[in-house]
């Protein structure tokens, strides 16, 4: 029987899609690494391209929820069965909902375990199309697929969710071990040099993440599964960095140089810049509306921290005290604030739209942990940070805004001790243009807002620099050899890629 007009469209419109350039995407199962790489797919779908993202059952919502079908229909999403693992508590398959983050090191070892559901679904998605995707972009936690991706001649490209100057010192700080003196002699305010680096730039011992100091301890368990990834990072086909030139394009030539094969770090943000992704409204917003142009000062300590009591109280009382209005995330479910604070500011509890918090007008200065995506998001708005770092990089973010941006206030100690009132209200009097390093942060935020939408514009420097890679991944694509297709490799499809065993490893499509 001849195709119907109906059957022949759908064929065609089947054959057209596969026929799109198509990217795979596979996050780390954390919200700060995530939400940059959704930014991602929502450009790249924006460019004309098809977008296959890779999660878990219990991500999945999120990701919908901020790239509904209805508005990016090019982006398909995935979802591998996330491993039970003792003594991980069942339905926790994301960093931000981890009871303690002693668990950190038990989740890690849970996300290797997806190694083979994601070896049927390359299998799978390498034999639908008439060409291979462009490439699999995966988050550094990921490593394990970069063998995977080589079996199949499909390039990896690494994702850390980090700066390139926080990527460059962790990768000089790893390997020349700069910090090892001030270790051992204890004094964690003893300065030292990086390697690599320019001279005027000195860090402590505090200013180091834990992974590297702890890189030394062969019990550490973090430092056996990074052990374990071993040359997964540096032997990819290059660096996806959610950052641009004028932030970070100094530090590219020395993080490009601890890679292999010669990758390139490719600076393709502020990618909360390139797309205009789904967000919920929220009441917060509707708050700012009755609010001065500037005069709110929004406060989040990220979802991977647990704030003690002691210090919620210590920041509420200061937050009253310094006379200004303020948003304020709470991660604890159980902590309850002072009456006080009523009287000036608002307390949320959960998930909120910091974007477009931080993008309005009221917002006039940002009290943040320093995640990255946070810095990037506040630069973004022109809004200057009262910097409070905490834990992994976030001190060498802290820095870089501070010391080397001026757009921001440092407010800090050593890990573990609490910040009293009097030196919360400060620091959020200062970042709010209370005295001359606020004001300097602010100038200096302002001009970096401007900067990021340069960046991301047509012709900028982030723009080109992403389609300078897609077009270098497409001369790549046309002379990939599909070892999966050899014979060895046909078995491979012939016994695991059925239906029934896509099934039976759980893969899903939404």
């Amino acid at each position: 029987m001849p195709p119907t007009a109906t059957s022949a469209t759908s064929a065609g419109m089947a054959a057209q899609e596969t026929e799109r350039d198509h990217v795979v995407i596979f996050p780390f199962m954390a919200k700060g690494h995530t939400i940059p790489l959704l930014h991602l797919a929502a450009a790249l779908s924006a460019r004309g391209l098809r977008v296959t993202l890779v999660t878990t059952p219990a991500n999945s919502p999120f990701i919908r929820r901020h790239l509904p079908t209805c508005r990016h229909p090019a982006v398909a999403i995935l979802t591998l069965p996330f491993p039970h693992l003792h003594p991980l508590p069942p339905g926790v398959e994301s960093t931000d909902v981890l009871p303690s983050l002693d668990l950190y090191p038990a989740f890690l070892r849970a996300t290797g375990l997806l190694r083979r559901p994601f070896h049927h679904l390359l299998v799978r998605l390498l034999g639908e199309a008439a060409r291979p995707p462009l490439c699999l972009i995966s988050d550094f936690f990921l490593g394990w697929t970069l063998p995977l991706c080589r079996r199949f001649g499909l390039p990896r490209l690494v994702f850390h969710g980090m700066s390139t100057f926080s990527m460059a010192l962790c990768k000089s700080l790893w390997v020349h071990q700069p910090h090892s003196t001030s270790a051992a002699s204890g004094d964690h305010r003893l300065p030292f040099h990086v390697p690599g680096t320019p001279p005027s730039l000195l860090l402590t011992l505090t200013d180091v993440p834990d992974t590297i100091r702890n890189s030394a301890n062969p019990d550490d368990p973090v430092t056996q599964y990074l052990n374990e990834l071993g040359d997964s990072d540096v032997s990819s086909w290059g660096i996806v960095v959610n950052s641009f030139a004028a932030v970070d394009g100094d530090y590219v030539r020395l993080l490009e140089s601890f890679y292999l094969g010669g990758a390139r770090a490719c600076l393709v943000g502020p990618l909360s810049l390139l797309a205009d992704i789904e967000s919920d409204a929220h009441e917060c917003l509707k708050w700012l509306d009755g609010k001065d142009r500037g005069s709110v000062v929004f406060v989040s300590f990220g979802t991977q921290v647990h704030v003690p009591v002691t210090q919620l109280h210590e920041v509420a009382h200061g937050l009253v005290q310094s006379g200004h209005s303020f948003v304020w995330v709470v991660r604890s479910e159980t902590w309850a604030p002072p009456d006080c604070v009523q009287e000036r500011g608002k307390i949320v509890r959960g998930w909120v739209p910091q974007r477009e918090i931080l993008g309005h007008v009221a917002v006039g200065g940002f009290v943040s942990h320093c995640g990255w995506n946070s810095v990037l998001e506040s630069l973004s708005a022109g809004v200057p940070i009262l910097a409070w770092p905490m834990i992994a990089e976030q001190r060498l973010n802290a820095k870089h805004v501070v010391e080397l941006l001026g757009a921001g206030v440092l407010v800090g100690a050593e890990a573990g001790e609490i910040i009293g009132r009097e030196e919360v209200a400060k620091g959020v009097k200062e970042v709010m243009g209370g005295g001359e390093k606020g004001w300097k942060a602010r100038e200096g935020a302002a001009e970096l807002r401007q900067a990021a939408a340069a960046a991301v514009a047509e012709g900028g420097t982030s723009d080109q620099a992403l389609e300078e890679l897609l077009e270098e991944l497409r001369r790549a694509n046309s002379n990939v050899i599909r070892e999966f297709c050899k014979e060895e490799d046909q078995a491979v499809v012939a016994e695991e890629a059925t239906h029934a065993d896509l099934q039976q490893d759980g893969i899903q499509i939404s």
